[in-house]
């Protein structure tokens, strides 16, 4: 009877919990619920190591390299590190290791692990994160290869030797200089600190407990116990069995976290590390004046109703930091899973740039530089150093390790409606009826997780949603698709056949353990989580997507992931206990931020596997860590409708795009709360220019599908969408180019612009690509904006065609029917300007061209064109063409690699596509006669309302976009 008692005490328990969930979800986010630093074990005694040294005048690393031991082969260079304060050894004391790899592709990594511990060190992450074996760098690419007497090796790499990887041994610290200026340090502070494994009775490593005395009378040593500081106290603080309110983490094996500094050298400004709700450069956490007092935490949790101007950790992470100078670009990526914790400290002076920097006036100033301190929980020291010289270098770098963004399917760029729930089969079609009616496009609309019999994931309510068949092919008659909401909890039920079947194949996640399986409480009640690590529940979960399996799918359905950090309501903080074990005795500790990649990577494999029609997957996953743009797309999670949320979302998807995931969105209008009618039509208009463009709303929300709010706010919603839509192939164009080389698909000004300290630290306005120029509104009644017009050349509003010159901030209209976009001269933009009711009904309709001449005339542009469904572009079935305008012609040629095969039949007949029309800004006269061949086309121009300048339109020049082509201007 206890037991049953106490069994119905944790129902009950539970049910509150989840109840809360849903109904407290219109109250702020609950900080409580959410560790800081100082509630973390390892952090605490990780700061207060950093806090040690920076009291100490005297301070050196205790880290030394033992330079006898250094050995360079194949581009590896290995070596034995020590700890030179350890006086008490564990069981095995063979130190570290230490390895500097140098890479085909111009990057470093360095790595230290453990040389023999007690237990292996979890070091899976490089199996998961990095997409191929990479290949070294060869005696070729490493001209210069010295040891001094002092134990200094450097070494000499990259193109015409321009980087230097210094490692010094005593004190140890890892340089890479750029032109012999130091970029990038390691250990510069030596804040190095590793917490070797070791059994509980062993001590604490690398702290003397006793020291040795003589007694008074001479008569040989005795033992003293020292007193110890409070930073030397927190030094041991939680080290092994660690609360957090009402949940214990077990910590079997006990301490093993270990942190280091890494310095960028002569630079201010640092950016990435997501998911934050914070500005695009990062703000300082510790020194005089740091804004913020906690480090930027990295663990996936699910935070709904997140505070904004905040490091508290969000729904994703990525370790990868970018800095940049008007000298200088580097990154860091720090390839760790587990709980991460980063202090940012600002420097006005940097004693290692060995240079002067110039500001204006030519006064000479010491070089700023930023100090980081990078803590994680387990696993193994593993960094990787990208010296550029370019960003583009870096992003290329970085992509050739993990990977790109997937090419998506066209339809997913477009307008995507979704709200928690659309409730019945008829609240389907009557809204999509509502779109038609208004003459709205959309391609996507979504169920979330009421469209299920019970939240049983794979299944439909079949009292709501009888034939989900037909309703889906209803909407693919129109060319457009359905989601469906899919987690990873799985409700306890025996006779649900995807819990059944998870039983029996035994491939959840296991208590601490190892035997039973993790039981917790989510959406369905009593669920168990699916162990993505174990590669037998890999291939099961993607066979569940097979039409014959997944009951009432389609080919026209494809797949949300919700819920996959994983949210767990009676987990602490609201997640998954760190001591539950996955697949191979891999505590989740050293996977967590990297479950919901896993959950994205084996859900795209179900659907591309579910059939025979070489589709590409869709799926959206709401958990992500580097590598997840190979899957799909992500989102930023459970917003607010607020202007404030507005404001926010554009550093954050700035951010996430620098990060390698160039597929992001935020929810438009905000997830909880009811926007007014003008914050919803800014919301959609900052919304069109996000990568992914999806209105989504909570439960308690009003509906607020484009139409509800009545005229002007209608109107002006529809035309934000039909703007999407016009410039579908710019987007499109862009994302091949993020799949090729990683770069963003909207990028911050500095990207673009990286001589301007004045953008530096701007993320208020944005590039898409290198063309459009996005200032979002984000504050209520706004009718004018001040934006910043970058470079020395012109910049012309897509609307209106009035002009800017740039280099300065001007201010400029932004009426309610719009917010200020601007395309930089020097740019051709290719769209489709004939808007119907899907993408899909577009995909036949002909181009037209919009060339912004720059002050030489000249201008030029992309255009990459597929069949927006399969992989048989990876077979050559593509066009790719440059556009260009020199000396008063416009030429089209085709960039397609001649070893490409020719494109088939569908492809040929989208290259014969027409052109419709040319729009020519910037001209100081009207053009007088354009020609193709020996024909003359017709032409009509007019001057700009504003700016002096001409904009002529070329009527049906009769050229085809797939061609190759001559026009010429006269």
């Amino acid at each position: 009877m206890a037991h049953a008692k106490s069994r119905s005490k944790k129902t009950i328990l539970r049910s509150v919990l989840a109840l809360g969930l849903v109904l407290g979800c219109v109250n702020a986010v609950k900080r409580e619920d959410f560790k800081t630093c100082s509630q973390s074990g390892f952090c605490t005694r990780n700061r207060a190591y950093a806090d040690m040294a920076k009291e100490d005048p005297k301070w050196a690393s205790p880290f030394q390299l033992n330079p006898s031991s250094l050995r360079l082969k194949e581009g590896i260079l290995t070596g034995d590190l020590f700890n030179t304060q350890e006086s008490q050894q564990p069981a095995s004391s063979a130190g570290l290791g230490f390895e500097l790899h140098l890479l085909d592709n111009d990057v470093v990594r360095v790595r230290v692990n453990e040389r023999d511990p007690i237990h292996p060190r979890y070091d899976g992450v490089q199996d998961t994160v990095l997409i191929k074996p990479y290949g070294f760098a060869t005696e070729a690419n490493i001209e210069r290869l010295q040891k001094d007497d002092n134990g200094i090796l450097t070494i000499q790499y990259g193109p015409n030797n321009r980087n230097t990887v210094r490692i010094s041994s005593a004190p140890f610290k890892v340089e890479f200089l750029v032109n012999g200026v130091p970029t990038v340090l390691l250990n510069n502070d030596g804040l190095l600190r590793f917490e070797r494994l070791r059994n509980k009775d062993d001590g604490v490593l690398g702290e003397n407990k006793l020291v040795d005395q003589a007694s008074e009378e001479g008569e040989g040593e005795i033992e003293t116990q020292v007193e110890k500081s409070p930073l030397e106290l927190k030094l041991e603080e939680n080290s092994w069995e660690e609360r957090f309110k009402e949940f214990t983490d077990s910590k079997p094996r006990g301490p093993e976290s270990f942190g280091m500094d890494i310095t960028f050298s002569g630079i201010n400004h640092v950016y990435g590390i997501p998911e934050h709700a914070t500005s695009l450069s990062l703000k300082a956490t510790r020194g005089t004046g740091a804004p913020y007092s906690e480090p930027y935490r990295l663990y996936n949790l699910d935070v709904f109703e997140y505070e904004i101007d905040n490091p508290m950790a969000l729904y994703g992470s990525i370790p990868f930091m970018l800095g940049h100078s008007k000298n200088n670009t580097a990154a860091v990526f720090w390839m760790n899973a587990a709980e991460t914790w980063i202090d940012v400290e600002k420097s006005a002076t940097d004693n290692n740039s060995g240079l002067l920097s110039w500001i204006k006036g030519k006064k000479p100033v010491q070089a700023a530089s930023t100090k980081t301190h990078w803590i994680s929980e387990s696993g193994v020291l593993d960094v990787f150093v990208f010296l550029g010289p370019t960003q583009r270098d870096i992003f290329r770098q970085y992509s050739s390790l993990v990977g790109t963004t997937v090419m998506p399917q066209a339809f997913s760029i477009a307008y995507h409606q979704c709200r928690w729930n659309y409730n019945t089969q008829q609240d389907v079609a009557e809204v999509d009826a509502g779109f038609d009616e208004h003459d709205i496009p959309y391609d996507v609309l979504w169920l979330d997780i009421e469209h299920t019999n019970g939240k049983r994931y794979f299944t439909w309510d079949e009292a709501k949603f009888p034939n989900p068949a037909d309703m889906q092919q209803g909407l693919a008659n129109k060319g457009r698709k359905m989601v469906t909401i899919i987690d990873p909890h799985i409700k306890m039920d025996s006779g649900y056949h995807v819990s059944q079947q998870g039983a029996d194949l035994d491939v959840y996640i296991k208590n601490k353990d190892g035997t039973s399986n993790f039981d917790g409480w989510c959406w369905p009640g009593s669920s168990q989580w699916i162990d993505f690590y174990n590669p037998k529940a890999r291939d099961w979960w993607a066979s569940l997507f097979k039409y014959e399996t997944y009951v009432g799918s389609t080919k026209s359905l494809f797949t949300w992931n919700d819920m996959n950090e994983p949210s767990v309501f009676t987990g602490p903080e609201i997640t998954i206990p760190k001591d539950v074990i996955h697949y191979g005795n891999v505590e989740h500790r050293n996977v967590h931020n990297l479950y919901g990649t896993m959950f994205h990577s084996a859900t795209a494999q179900g659907l591309t596997e579910r059939n025979e029609t070489n589709q590409r997957p869709f799926v959206l996953s709401r958990a992500f860590f580097a590598g997840t743009q190979r899957y799909g797309a992500i989102w930023t999670g459970d917003n607010v409708a607020s202007w404030e949320h507005l404001e926010i979302a554009s550093p954050m998807l700035l951010t996430i795009g620098l990060s390698g995931v160039a597929f992001s969105g935020a929810d438009v209008g905000g997830f909880f709360g009811n926007p007014e009618p003008e914050l919803l039509t800014r919301w959609y208009q900052a919304g069109i220019y996000y990568p992914f463009f999806r209105a989504h709303a909570h439960l308690d929300s009003k509906r607020r599908e484009p139409w509800l709010f009545g005229e002007p706010y209608t109107s002006q919603i529809r035309e934000a969408i039909r703007t999407r839509y016009a410039y579908l192939p710019l987007w499109y164009t862009l994302f091949h180019e993020a799949s090729i080389d990683g770069m963003p698909i909207i990028r911050p000004m500095f990207t673009v612009f990286p001589e301007d300290e004045a953008v530096f630290g701007m993320d208020d306005q944005y590039m898409v690509g290198d063309a459009l120029l996005v200032k979002p509104v984000v504050k209520p009644g706004v009718t004018q904006s001040t934006v910043y017009f970058a470079g020395t050349e012109k910049w012309f509003d897509i609307k209106s065609f009035s002009v800017q010159q740039g280099p300065g901030a001007k201010e400029v209209d932004s009426p309610a029917d719009r917010i200020p976009v601007y395309q930089r001269a020097g740019t051709i933009v290719p769209k489709r300007e004939r808007i119907r009711r899907s993408s899909k009904a577009m995909e036949n309709d002909p181009f037209t061209l919009v060339i912004a001449l720059d002050s030489k005339g000249e201008a030029s542009g992309k255009l990459y064109l597929d069949d927006g469904e399969t992989f048989n572009y990876q077979h050559g079935d593509y066009i790719l063409r440059e556009f260009k305008v020199s000396t008063g012609t416009l030429s089209s040629r085709s960039l397609k690699p001649t070893t490409e095969p020719e494109a088939s039949d569908f492809m040929q007949h989208k290259a014969g596509l027409r052109i419709e029309r040319i729009v020519v800004l910037g001209l100081a006269a009207p053009l007088k006669q354009v020609r193709v061949a020996d024909r003359e086309i017709e032409v009509g121009c007019a001057q700009a309302a504003q700016g002096g300048h001409y904009v002529c339109t070329v009527k049906e020049p009769r050229v085809n976009i797939g061609k190759d082509f001559d026009l010429s201007f006269v």
